[in-house]
């Protein structure tokens, strides 16, 4: 339990017969107005992320990367995510500083995010954009780790689910207009979307990097200022030593290591789903832009007008799937009370896989719109549903580190999937971007039958609701 740092107005005497003083420390409810200044830092950093899943494929190919070529260039980004997210995610449940816990990390992620994002679009070189996209991967890390405890620190358990939906809100906004913007500029505002020998990079995702850099700083620093943090028990008891002693009943912590070692039993099978999700995920990603540039729209080579045509419809595809994610965000509390969070997810895992292993025989750009609903159904699952299912099991006083080390097996298949897809492309799949989007169809139906071994202790009338979005690199 931790304090409003504006007043000592939640401790409550429980003096009894001369016993020593305690205090038991109550999370005051906020306003709907500081729910909304809250997380809106959270869609600053979903934007920053809906740009690169839209767009940096496109870019390494315009800069000349060959297909098989794409996943080593991706490689840094999850390699940062697996040592930061961690690494932040402990950090955070013991720093205070005069900004608060979390909000140091958000603002030096920001800020280094904000430079990576101006830095990206003018870049000349493959793998100084490679460079470019590390940075900008782990600095976004640095700011959405503390970003999914930060709800958990400040808000009371009745307000919880309300803070993690509007969390999951702040996630669709962000992706639907990062993905959306390019097409925007280009179809509405008249930007120029071509590229020649001098102009490598179109203008119209230049520019919307730009815009990104500026609401990815801009959002967060609202956050950072209109949002102050509590201070965790020790520094109340240093305020507080003469008059109160606080008392706080927490788990015993554990090291990284030791988590690792001693995984709890639901988390490891977990674990084999969120692997094989994310390698369904992470195909899709890499390649469903250039495979809808080149095997639906025609393009010869990233040089040609329907190429940039290409890129813009795949951006309005993922809008689109961004668009269903948060329409089914708000039906999946009440799918998870009734029915249970471990056959909602197995559901939307199937639903997702049956969504993009027909895109083998797609030829036409519409009916790319009936996949991408399938797709925006799995979104909405994976963002919430395993971590509604892990919450129950993870101590209070380690959310951050426990979450952290969950997203290990996020970030451990994008790494199998850069170091290992490129060969695969080459001499499999002849680098044809399509069935690399089918494959990651098939991974998800592997993980949906994964799901029938995963022990779910709860029953369909107290299952967690879900909580905890996330969007992983």
């Amino acid at each position: 339990m931790t304090q409003n740092t504006d007043s000592y107005a939640g401790l409550e005497d429980a003096t009894d017969d001369g016993a020593s003083s305690a205090v038991s420390i109550a999370q005051p409810q906020l306003s709907r107005m500081q729910l909304w200044n809250m997380n809106l830092g959270f869609l600053g950093i979903q934007f920053g992320w809906g740009l690169q899943m839209v767009n940096m494929s496109a870019i390494f190919e315009q800069l000349g990367a060959k297909a098989h070529q794409i996943p080593i260039l991706w490689l840094a980004a999850p390699l940062t995510g697996l040592v930061i997210q961690p690494l932040v995610g402990h950090l955070s449940d013991r720093t205070w500083t005069f900004l608060g816990r979390r909000r140091p990390y958000f603002l030096v992620g920001a800020i280094l995010s904000a430079i990576a994002l101006v830095a990206l679009p003018r870049c000349t070189s493959l793998w100084v954009a490679a460079a470019w996209l590390c940075l900008l991967d782990g600095s976004a890390n640095v700011s959405m780790v503390p970003f999914r405890a930060f709800v958990g620190d400040l808000l009371p358990e009745q307000q919880r689910t309300q803070g993690f939906a509007l969390q999951s809100v702040m996630v669709g906004l962000g992706a639907i207009a990062a993905a959306s913007l390019p097409w925007l500029l280009s179809h509405v505002f008249g930007v120029d979307n071509f590229t020649s020998a001098v102009r490598r990079i179109p203008q119209t995702v230049e520019l919307s990097f730009y815009i990104g850099a500026a609401l990815f700083l801009g959002l967060v620093l609202w956050t950072v200022v209109t949002t102050p943090e509590q201070p965790p028990p020790a520094v109340l008891e240093s305020a507080v030593a003469t008059e109160v002693e606080i008392v706080e009943v927490e788990a015993p912590e554990q090291t990284v290591w030791q988590v690792l070692w001693d995984l709890p039993t639901v988390m490891q099978q977990l674990a084999w789903v969120q692997g094989f999700t994310w390698l369904g995920i992470f195909c899709f990603l890499l390649y469903f832009p250039p495979a809808v540039a080149r095997n639906i729209f025609g393009a010869i080579d990233q040089t040609s007008p329907l190429y940039n045509a290409g890129i813009e419809w795949a951006g309005l595809c993922f809008a689109l799937s961004n668009v269903v994610c948060v329409g089914v965000s708000f039906l999946l509390p009440t799918l998870a009370r009734r029915l249970g969070s471990k056959p909602v997810h197995g559901v939307c895992l199937l639903i997702g896989g049956l969504s993009l292993v027909p895109m083998l025989v797609i030829h036409n750009q519409y009916w790319l719109l009936g996949p991408m609903v399938g797709f925006g159904i799995l979104r909405a699952s994976t963002l919430s549903l395993p971590y509604a299912l892990l919450e129950k099991i993870i101590p209070d006083n380690q959310r951050g580190m426990y979450q952290g080390i969950f997203n290990f097996f996020v970030v451990l298949p994008e790494i199998a999937i850069s170091l290992g897809f490129g060969w695969i492309m080459q001499h499999w799949m002849h680098d044809n971007r399509v069935m690399a989007v089918a494959a990651g169809g098939g991974c998800l139906l592997v993980a949906a039958v994964l799901m029938l071994f995963v022990r779910a202790d709860a029953t369909p009338t107290d299952a967690d609701e879900p909580v905890v979005p996330v969007v992983i690199s």
